[in-house]
């Protein structure tokens, strides 16, 4: 991995931290998540109802594109195909995609052209898993939906013909909707990783044809895995990127040699990444922005997820949480874009992010008179603003601080005593600018 080209095409990335996710697909109509066919051990046959029915007329990509941009989102990412095997692109490689349901429209560049019209980079998910190819193994695997089926024992399967598809779906996917961002694959399990789908081969067709393509790291891993990427010596498929899935790790993420890596935490607003119907046990806006601060202060990203229903429609749900992150971010986004670990302990109430050399306290609780901030001596700082704002905090040595000198503190109340209750009850941000790097 060359280390200036690895670092020039991850810039972006780096500085864009906020994404969103969207896994949509037949699955919407049976409303049941996103692994029905795999739970209820559905037959190609029993799926087949959802491909002739699938026909979403409220689907309007504009409307998902604005949505995200007004969610603060920098990036999204949607799945061209999921594990089921149905394509919502128009692939000439098979006849099981959606310009072949009564819908009949390439929904892939319907969402490449919308994304793109708003100024987000826009990412492809692609699963390595296929529950529909006929070559795909069946009868044994940990996953498929027929893997303890007696019928499918003695069926025999040839997975170089099913890679040949894969790799051509791919290549097909990098060569015919223009520049792509991101492409996510998922991903690897059991013996079924890394040069068992040929990585080598599929990575160098994809850098030749996406020369700046960032790749997550499940061609040799899976959402609780690192793979080689963490390693000094990665392997040629080991991606740009760590996708640990419905966690934050509790330290961030480093290599062997102690290096920071680059991750991103995808997480669900529910317990589904498909739409459930029943599924109503959404976080919190509040929850999910103390999150990103979270994700964004050990040097991630988050990439947040909507499962649009059966007509095409983000769930009233998803849309009011899209919402109020909105309306957070575009009074704070100062300390989300392009920040990172700032490098000081993490306070009891919230978290710290950096940029430059402006340091953001995100308070998330609030104290008992002023605030204290670790690592920043007074006389370091230039000024001290509340970021949705823009007001002066001024800093103290009211007497009731004395026994704390390692701590600056500050204040936001009507005196330095009385400080509560917080400007804003979900996070609020202290821009600390200082004299250089601390």
């Amino acid at each position: 991995m060359n280390a200036s080209t690895y670092e020039s095409r991850m810039q972006w990335f780096r500085e864009a931290r906020f994404g969103l996710f969207l896994h949509w697909g037949l699955y919407a109509i049976p409303a049941r998540g996103e692994w029905v066919m795999n739970t209820e051990r559905l037959s190609i046959d029993d799926y087949h109802s959802y491909f002739e029915e699938f026909n979403p007329r409220r689907f309007n990509a504009r409307s998902w594109a604005r949505m995200a941009k007004e969610a603060g989102m920098k990036y999204v990412v949607l799945t061209a195909k999921h594990h089921d095997g149905f394509c919502l692109f128009d692939s000439q490689l098979t006849d099981y995609k959606s310009t072949n349901t009564p819908f009949g429209q390439d929904i892939v560049r319907e969402y490449i052209d919308a994304f793109r019209e708003v100024g987000l980079k826009v990412g492809l998910y692609y699963s390595l898993l296929d529950w529909h190819h006929p070559d795909y193994p069946h009868y044994g695997d940990t996953h498929h939906p027929m893997r303890d089926n007696p019928a499918y024992k003695d069926k025999s399967h040839d997975l170089d013909n099913y890679l040949s598809y894969m790799h051509g779906q791919v290549e097909e996917l990098c060569t015919r909707y223009g520049k792509i961002d991101i492409l996510w694959f998922d991903f690897s399990y059991d013996d079924m990783t890394g040069e068992k789908w040929k990585a080598t081969k599929l990575i160098e067709m994809v850098r030749a044809n996406q020369p700046d393509i960032i790749v997550d790291n499940r061609l040799e891993a899976s959402g609780g895995e690192y793979g080689s990427l963490a390693s000094v010596t990665p392997s040629p498929y080991s991606g740009d990127f760590v996708s640990p899935e419905q966690i934050i790790p509790p330290g961030g993420i480093r290599n062997k040699a102690g290096e920071p890596m680059a991750w991103e935490a995808c997480i669900t607003m529910n317990n589904n990444w498909g739409y459930h119907r029943y599924d109503h046990d959404y976080k919190p806006a509040s929850l999910l922005i103390r999150k990103l601060v979270e994700c964004v202060s050990k040097g991630g990203n988050l990439l947040l997820n909507v499962g649009p229903d059966a007509h095409g429609e983000f769930p009233e749900g998803s849309v009011v949480i899209l919402t109020e992150i909105g309306r957070w971010i575009r009074k704070n986004g100062d300390s989300i874009y392009g920040c990172g670990e700032s490098g000081l302990e993490k306070p009891e109430y919230g978290h710290i992010t950096k940029k430059g050399n402006t340091y953001y306290v995100h308070v998330m609780e609030g104290p008992i008179g002023p605030i204290p901030v670790k690592g920043i001596p007074a006389d370091k700082i230039v000024n001290a603003r509340l970021l949705a704002s823009g007001a002066e905090l001024p800093t103290t040595t009211i007497w009731t601080t004395h026994n704390y000198p390692d701590y600056t503190f500050l204040y936001y109340g009507p005196n330095e005593l009385f400080t509560y209750p917080l400007p804003d009850p979900i996070n609020s941000v202290i821009a600390i600018t200082t004299k250089g790097d601390l």
